[in-house]
């Protein structure tokens, strides 16, 4: 199955009063990506309008930024960030369903942790 693609930059995309991307004025359903100077910088996965699926971003250079899953616009599973030099800057644990927080972890560009939690009420 071929998914939708789009670019963020095309004059039908906009964002809704509640944070939806829309696109021709209906929420939108499959890819959309980004590019900067030629390259491409983001890729996100939409459903009715929410971010929902496979979220990847990368800076300019080609370098992954950030990558995870999206469940309805919220963090679903584990959820990665990087500093330009690509060591791991965090690290964020959701539940499935992206509504409940469960650990995050952070290290600076040397790779030293900087920040740890844990959710010790995982149920709200």
């Amino acid at each position: 199955m071929n998914m939708r693609r789009i670019d963020i930059d095309d004059d039908g995309v906009d964002i809704g009063f509640d944070h939806r991307l829309l696109y021709a004025g209906e929420p939108y359903t499959g890819e959309a990506e980004e590019h900067l100077a030629g390259h491409l910088v983001s890729r996100v996965t939409y459903a009715d309008g929410f971010r929902d699926g496979p979220y990847r971003e990368c800076y300019k250079g080609g370098t992954l930024s950030a990558e995870g899953d999206m469940r309805r616009g919220f963090v679903s599973g584990e959820f990665n960030r990087w500093h330009p030099n690509g060591v791991l800057a965090q690290r964020m644990i959701n539940s499935e369903d992206g509504r409940t927080p469960i650990a995050a972890y952070e290290w600076d560009e040397g790779g030293r942790p900087t920040r740890a939690w844990k959710n010790t009420s995982p149920q709200g």
